[in-house]
């Protein structure tokens, strides 16, 4: 578990981004998570030392007019203490179950920093990919706008019906329509982008992410991290829950300096004192056993929730290479959509060239061809996305 925490505490800053994204989220947000981290570290240190009991420092002074000779006043001032030395295992267990506590929160503060991260960096995928289908849409309109052209000359040479022209002036109404959308949902993305960071987006370099292997997911899983130190925490919760009903074994000690009643001299006593001893003591509670059991069916719950993370975890990664491979299928298609309209842009231009083919033509092909390369584009920043998923759930897998 320390090498598990020093690979988070290292990888906070480095986790999976290059230098420039380290520090991706605003000093507001950052600042959050500092906070959290050390009110848990406070809250440890509290949780760890809760089995010391206080000592207890007082003073009193009281007055007295009962006697006729007049008031009298007498001070005292004590310093004591009731401290359990042992509760049959149950010290141990409370400083294991505050370090276990401890990590889990950990943990879980730090998945929460991970996915922030990641929800900034995927934003900043977003807006990359939509750049890039403006870019693809702008094509396609450019191509909506030769056919309307050249269905425009057939329809008015009386070779074309009304209705294909209608059909092209809707497509190329669409593709422009879709252009105005998606620049909303850009402006959309860098809103969002700015609710978390103080960067500029446009400034900011993306990552380069790899598939890492089922074995380093599982193993810096962060989620399965938290479930595994919350079912230790658990087992820790229900020790001291059997050993808070044994016996424990308690030092008491106080000592005190007090004024004598002048009335009452006696010389057998003194100001100055100490009085100290020990007591053994066993609860017996009629909810012992149901507390008891209560806890275990609390530790069972949290290592069954184990198992069912690690079925989860192992899940999400199948899902992930899944569609890692049918996107792969889909550059292999634009690829060779790609080869495809290289040879036919090419026999369009030689076409051309020879008075069989128009401008026209061989514009529509060029822009057939820019779309299949940004079709590649988008489809290796769509895998980038899936990758993400992995990424932020992982305390260390560069």
């Amino acid at each position: 578990m320390k090498k598990f925490l020093l690979l988070c505490s290292l990888s906070a800053a480095s986790w999976l981004f290059a230098d420039e994204l380290s520090d991706i989220l605003s000093n507001n947000k950052t600042a959050i998570f500092d906070y959290q981290f050390q009110s848990n570290d406070l809250e440890y240190d509290k949780l760890s030392k809760s089995w010391i009991n206080p000592v207890t420092v007082q003073y009193s002074k009281t007055y007295t007019e009962q006697f006729k000779s007049g008031r009298i006043g007498t001070g005292s001032f004590t310093i004591g203490i009731d401290q359990p030395i042992f509760k049959s295992g149950g010290i141990y267990f409370a400083i294991k179950y505050a370090k276990a506590f401890h990590d889990a929160n950990e943990a879980d503060i730090l998945l929460q920093k991970r996915q922030m991260i990641g929800n900034a960096v995927n934003l900043l995928f977003t807006m990359k990919k939509l750049k890039l289908q403006q870019q693809k849409l702008k094509y396609l309109i450019k191509n909506d706008a030769i056919d309307i052209k050249l269905k425009q000359e057939s329809y008015d040479a009386g070779l074309l019906d009304s209705s294909f022209l209608d059909q092209a002036l809707l497509q190329k109404n669409l593709d422009e329509t879709s252009l105005l959308e998606m620049e909303v949902s850009l402006a959309q993305a860098r809103q969002n982008f700015t609710l978390l960071s103080d960067k500029d987006p446009e400034t900011l370099k993306l990552p380069t992410l790899r598939l890492i292997s089922a074995k380093e997911y599982q193993g810096s899983n962060l989620e399965l991290a938290r479930e595994r130190l919350r079912a230790k925490e658990a087992n820790y919760n229900a020790k001291m829950t059997w050993t808070k009903y044994l016996p424990t074994v308690s030092l008491q000690g106080r000592y005190t300096d007090g004024d004598l009643n002048p009335l009452f001299q006696n010389p057998l006593l003194k100001e100055q004192y100490s009085t100290y001893g020990f007591t053994i003591s066993m609860p017996i509670d009629i909810n012992s056993l149901s507390d008891i059991e209560a806890s275990k069916v609390a530790h069972l719950k949290a290592a069954t929730e184990v198992i069912d993370r690690q079925d989860t975890v192992d899940e999400e990664y199948r899902l992930v290479n899944q569609n890692l491979n049918i996107i792969d299928k889909k550059i292999q298609l634009a690829q060779k959509d790609e080869k495809l309209y290289q040879n036919l842009y090419r026999v369009t231009k030689n076409l051309q060239k020879a008075g069989e083919k128009t401008t026209y033509d061989t514009a529509m092909m060029q822009n057939s061809l820019e779309i299949k390369r940004l079709d590649q584009k988008i489809y290796m920043i769509d895998k980038q996305i899936e990758l993400l998923k992995l990424y932020t759930k992982v305390a260390d897998a560069l």
